[in-house]
């Protein structure tokens, strides 16, 4: 049985705006279990990046729980938490000239000394990282000198080499043409299986994240659900993502269609 490695109770998340709280999602009930590949899907404005935000801790819940490994996040410091769960967000890079092998070594920052020291563990796991996502002709480059699809891919190796048992992904596919999408997709399957991590990332390729998910969180501005895609689809909630007069779900092909 896959173990829990974290859930929320009674999540609201959202964001300060002059004085009031501004809610995008409400009553979010989640359990992300390792060995696990599970996508997140919404419209535009479901609150998908503001929730792996929360979840990352780099975003305080407007209310309820979050609870990693069975202990509230708010107990665990910020490097306690970077070595229990690894972040890639969508936003961009300061200026720097760091090459690629540097910027993924920087996953192991939450284990080195203060001096920022790599041991042979260290260095093992940052040239796993780098094998397993295929960017060993890269690593000499400076980050500002390849495309953006190839930084998409680099932040995720950061992320293995920080070797924690959650990763958390926001749009990793977003940058990346369709070959190297499913070649992603794949490799987190792998990871997620065949490692034991349990991998959590948000997408708008339904259709990618219908075939390849164990899990699928959907969020709308009602409600969110969590569920295998074959049970989310017979409970209908794929027919609750967008105005049905526009875009209509196919349970028998499981595609989305525009009418």
């Amino acid at each position: 049985m896959n173990a829990q490695v974290l859930h929320t109770q009674q999540l609201s998340i959202g964001y300060q705006h002059k004085k009031d709280n501004i809610c995008v999602g409400s009553d979010i009930n989640l359990t992300l279990n390792s060995g696990q590949l599970i996508s997140m899907v919404g419209a535009n404005g479901a609150g998908k990046s503001t929730l792996i935000r929360t979840l990352g801790g780099l975003q305080k819940p407007l209310s309820g729980h979050i609870f990693l490994e069975n202990k509230n996040l708010t107990e665990f410091s910020t490097t306690q938490i970077a070595q229990k769960l690894s972040l890639v967000l969508t936003e961009k890079l300061p200026p720097s000239q760091l090459s690629v092998y540097e910027l993924v070594a920087l996953g192991r920052q939450p284990y080195t000394n203060w001096l920022g020291d790599l041991s042979q563990d260290d260095t093992q796991k940052i040239e796993l990282a780098i094998k397993l996502t295929q960017i060993d002709h890269l690593r000499h480059k400076k980050h500002h000198e390849i495309s953006d699809g190839q930084l998409q891919t680099v932040m995720i190796a950061r992320a293995l080499a920080q070797d924690t048992d959650l990763i958390i992904l926001d749009e990793p596919s977003t940058h990346l043409d369709w070959l190297h999408k499913i070649s992603l997709m794949q490799l987190l399957k792998k990871l997620s299986h065949e490692a034991g991590k349990c991998i959590l990332f948000s997408t708008h390729d339904l259709d990618m994240a219908l075939e390849y998910s164990d899990q699928m969180v959907v969020l709308t501005a009602q409600k969110c659900w969590q569920n295998t895609p074959d049970q989310l689809i017979e409970q209908g909630i794929f027919s609750e993502l967008f105005p049905k007069d526009q875009v209509t779900f196919d349970t028998t092909t499981k595609k989305f269609l525009i009418r």
